[in-house]
């Protein structure tokens, strides 16, 4: 996959502050066929796509930190800045929806907030593709570089064949819709004014996926989303997620919440319909609304000159379309993507508003651990630039078993059944891989 002349890297290595050896090759690889190559080979795989065409695949762990509580990001950013990575080297970085951290046995192996920077990385962007390498001081560069020259070129995915499989809903449906309608009675009781709730369904098959060969299948079938996956000790976190949390590149800061959500139509007269009825329901716009102005709020001291439309736009995807709203600014000097991470997480498109009662209310209403399902993902560099996603439509792959995860936003007219549908429609990504019939 690599040929042993484009590693030819004897005098190309300058080493950092932690004995960590740097070199950059160009190299004309794509990173998720890279990361499907190697991840058997390598402690650790990452990876992450934008729908505007740019990638990153990473191997191995040169250097890892991890953060929790309330300054996770912040220890995190000191933890990562003590590397002096030199440009244009990146940084992939995952976290949770609690500030705790996961506590089930199936997250284990994800920590609160983590940063890691790999052994070796594809970099693809426009025409602009390379091997960035960070070996450790404790590594050999020529074991390295023997390893990845053996490499050979993966075959397309194919389409999964996981056998008999069952399913599990956590909590049950009927649950669910009971605290759909307990959530209903708090907002009109002025506890809160919207809440989302989530529910997970869990797979259990007779095969076990390959985690970034469904990476492969959700990023060709849902083009206009964030494609991810995170391996570690044998779990893989993977997903197509259609929300940009931040976006921090050359002093530009973006950021495209999305709240209300209505299904694809049969054909194009029904889309369109149903495309108008959202951009005109009370209910949607509502919701919607409380999701910008809390993100504009948390950016306006971050970000100078900030350009919130008044209006949402329509973002359409495979199965359902959402109301958008892409939020710009200048980002302030010395502002670190991390800075705006912690500002805006968890925003009320995954948690809700006001922030502490809903959270409370989701502690009390969701009977199990969300993980990084409506945390982030996403990656960072030296210079503080950086782009992640909300971890959505996602699942935590753990051998044969599969965790997936969906939720809606429950404001004032939220009915239980149709919040269930939206849920559903929500699941589809990834049930049509993992439990296809």
């Amino acid at each position: 996959m690599i040929p042993d002349r484009h590693l030819d890297l004897d005098t190309a290595f300058t080493t950092g502050v932690d004995g960590i050896r740097f070199a950059v090759v160009s190299l004309d690889i794509d990173p998720l066929s890279f990361v499907r190559a190697a991840s058997d080979h390598f402690e650790g795989a990452f990876y992450f796509s934008s729908p505007e065409g740019s990638a990153v695949g990473g191997v191995g762990i040169a250097a890892k930190a991890s953060a929790s509580g309330p300054e996770r990001f912040s220890g995190l950013r000191s933890a990562v800045d003590a590397w002096s990575i030199p440009e244009p080297f990146r940084v992939f970085s995952g976290f949770s929806f609690s500030a705790a951290g996961p506590t089930s046995e199936s997250w284990s192996s994800f920590g609160s907030a983590d940063a890691v920077l790999p052994i070796a990385t594809l970099l693809s962007g426009g025409d602009d593709r390379r091997l960035l390498l960070a070996i450790p001081p404790e590594l050999e560069a020529d074991s390295i570089i023997e390893r990845l020259s053996s490499l050979d070129t993966p075959p397309d995915p194919v389409y999964p064949n996981l056998g008999d499989h069952t399913l599990e809903s956590c909590p049950p449906v009927s649950e669910w819709t009971t605290a759909v309608a307990e959530a209903v009675a708090a907002i009109r009781d002025e506890a809160i004014r919207k809440v989302v709730l989530a529910r997970s369904v869990i797979v259990r098959s007779e095969t076990a996926p390959n985690g970034f060969n469904v990476v492969g299948h959700l990023e060709r079938s849902y083009r206009q989303c964030f494609g991810f996956g995170w391996r570690v000790n044998g779990a893989t976190f993977v997903g197509a997620s259609p929300e940009l949390l931040v976006r921090s590149s050359g002093g530009l800061v973006t950021s495209n919440p999305l709240a209300g959500t209505a299904p694809r139509g049969e054909g194009e007269a029904e889309d369109r319909m149903l495309a108008d009825a959202l951009m005109r329901s009370e209910k949607d716009r509502i919701e919607h609304r409380y999701v910008v102005d809390d993100v504009a709020a948390r950016l306006a001291p971050l970000a100078d000159g900030l350009d919130v439309p008044d209006k949402p736009s329509l973002k359409r995807m495979a199965t359902v379309q959402h109301l958008s709203t892409r939020i710009t600014g200048a980002a302030r000097p010395g502002v670190h993507v991390l800075d705006i991470v912690d500002a805006l997480h968890p925003t009320p498109a995954v948690g809700g508003t006001p922030r502490d009662p809903a959270l409370a209310f989701i502690e009390k209403a969701e009977p199990f651990d969300r993980g990084w399902y409506t945390g982030g993902i996403g990656w960072f560099d030296g210079s503080g630039d950086g782009e992640f996603a909300i971890g959505l439509r996602c699942g935590l792959l753990e051998g044969p078993n599969a965790h997936i995860f969906a939720g809606a936003g429950i404001v004032a007219d939220s009915d239980p059944d149709a919040e269930l549908l939206e849920t559903r429609l929500k699941f589809r990504p990834m049930l049509e891989l993992l439990a296809a019939t």
